[in-house]
């Protein structure tokens, strides 16, 4: 067979913008046309990476078809014509702008790399942060001509802090074309005998299915994280391959499962074995010298208590029995067998443990706020009462001991009506940790903005429905 692939594609300029021609020797109604961000996340080598941002059937060996644009921002992407509903590439890869190349514009105006430290070699990626990262004719470069740190024309920050080196500040300049954005940056840098990690921002975050209700969430998603100077998040709903999307574009690492992800600034060094709804890794915050745990979950959803409890006016017998229904207390049965390992050497490697357990604490449904939980006093659900009877902290309740004047709701800040019913409010999203050297210094449930309540979501500043819970910790020698 002629050439390297067994088709071809072509964007149509005649026609709107997104219209291609293709053709293939292998016909087939189910070959379709995918169309992903360009910097990466596409299917190059023939398998599946992440779901495409949008995408159309390609049937027949040719003709014409138009791929809707509608969730898409203006920027560079990258189109597969694919085979049979499947990820072997029919044609060459084809880059594409959707819009005016002018339209050149920053996720986000400022971004904090990882730290570094005098002496020892740094890089850094900061070119996935822009909307026409992947585009030939977009270029990198630092305004700063006489700095330690450089910076290639793909985004790519290198260098070697010298002794004298302390806190550096980049402007990063971009263009394509005529078009000029620049984008700071800093990069903390730790003397070469300090701890190069001593805090640490952890995040637990349902992406909503991956922002997807929401009008341009990828960026509102970047934005959030850099804004927040996030360095570790525990992602739910994340399936789809969200996780590999941000962190693609953060210049991080990832491991992504089935629904749940972790999302990191430092090294993944290891895998951990998890059981369902849940994930583990080890991350190296300073090569070998420091690791950390970090566990993920996101436990069933139905039955959910609270409506069990508020609106079906079950006894408490009956609603753990539909605990155990829906999933979640076998799921964190198994988790905590799994994770104990993990708990009994947290004094040596720090333990975290993230995620949406869709279900309340005991530590918040005691007799004191049982007026906040329509009439029901004290509740040992299981899934926060397991965790912390295997000595597991909740971080929130570190921060904020008293539920009644604190209740850290993170469910949900736009489901507020349920078929003409108020929807019970309550804290289902948790960051644990454990260990003799984590302190926390901070814990809050936040939005960003004032999200508006569904159905008229869509153009929130927020993409998700439920809030983050963002923990800081320092970390002791």
């Amino acid at each position: 067979m002629p050439g390297k692939y067994p088709g071809t594609l072509a964007l149509d300029s005649s026609k709107a913008s997104f219209a291609f021609k293709y053709t293939s020797v292998f016909a087939s109604d189910t070959n379709w046309i995918g169309i992903y961000y360009a910097y990466g996340g596409g299917p190059d080598h023939g398998a599946y990476v992440q779901d495409s941002l949008t995408w159309a059937w390609a049937p027949a060996s040719g003709g014409t078809v138009s791929v809707s644009p509608d969730k898409l921002r203006s920027g560079t992407y990258k189109a597969y014509l694919l085979a049979e509903g499947g990820y072997q590439l029919l044609a060459k890869p084809l880059v594409v702008n959707l819009g005016h190349r002018s339209d050149l514009a920053l996720f986000t105006d400022s971004f904090t790399t990882h730290n570094a430290r005098q002496g020892e070699a740094f890089t850094a990626n900061v070119g996935n942060l822009v909307n026409r990262a992947g585009d030939p004719h977009t270029h990198f470069s630092a305004e700063e001509l006489d700095c330690w740190a450089e910076v290639d024309e793909q985004g790519i920050i290198s260098g070697v802090p010298p002794a004298d080196a302390s806190d550096t500040t980049l402007h990063v300049r971009i263009q394509n074309d005529a078009t000029i954005v620049r984008l700071r940056v800093l990069i903390p840098v730790r003397k070469h005998n300090e701890t190069l990690v001593e805090q640490l921002r952890v995040l637990s975050f349902n992406l909503w299915v991956g922002g997807q209700p929401v009008n341009n969430h990828h960026e509102k998603q970047i934005r959030f994280f850099a804004q927040e100077n996030i360095d570790i998040v525990g992602m739910q709903e994340s399936g789809g391959g969200h996780g590999i999307r941000l962190a693609r574009a953060l210049g991080w690492h990832s491991w992504q499962g089935p629904d749940v992800a972790i999302v990191t600034r430092y090294p993944i060094a290891e895998v951990l074995e998890a059981p369902a709804k849940s994930g583990a890794v080890r991350i190296s915050l300073d090569g070998t010298k420091s690791d950390i745990v970090f566990w993920n979950c996101h436990l069933g959803y139905d039955p959910y208590g609270p409506y069990d409890f508020c609106f079906d006016h079950m006894s408490f017998d009956k609603v753990m029995q539909r605990e155990a229904q829906s999933g979640r207390t076998p799921e964190i049965t198994a988790i905590m067998e799994s994770i104990k390992g993990d708990i009994a050497n947290a004094d040596h490697v720090p333990l975290f443990f993230t995620g949406d357990f869709n279900a309340p604490s005991h530590l918040d449904w005691i007799d004191a706020t049982k007026d906040q939980h329509c009439g029901v006093g004290y509740t040992e659900w299981p899934t926060s009462k397991r965790p912390a009877d295997a000595g597991l902290v909740d971080s929130y309740r570190v921060a904020h001991p008293d539920p009644v004047s604190q209740p850290g709701i993170t469910w949900s800040p736009n489901y507020l009506e349920n078929n003409g019913r108020k929807e019970p409010m309550d804290r289902i999203d948790f960051v644990y940790h454990k260990g003799r050297k984590l302190v926390v210094k901070s814990s809050k449930a936040l939005v960003v903005g004032k999200p508006t309540a569904q159905p008229n979501h869509a153009d929130n500043e927020w993409t998700s429905d439920h809030k983050a819970v963002l923990t800081v910790y320092k970390i002791m020698a």
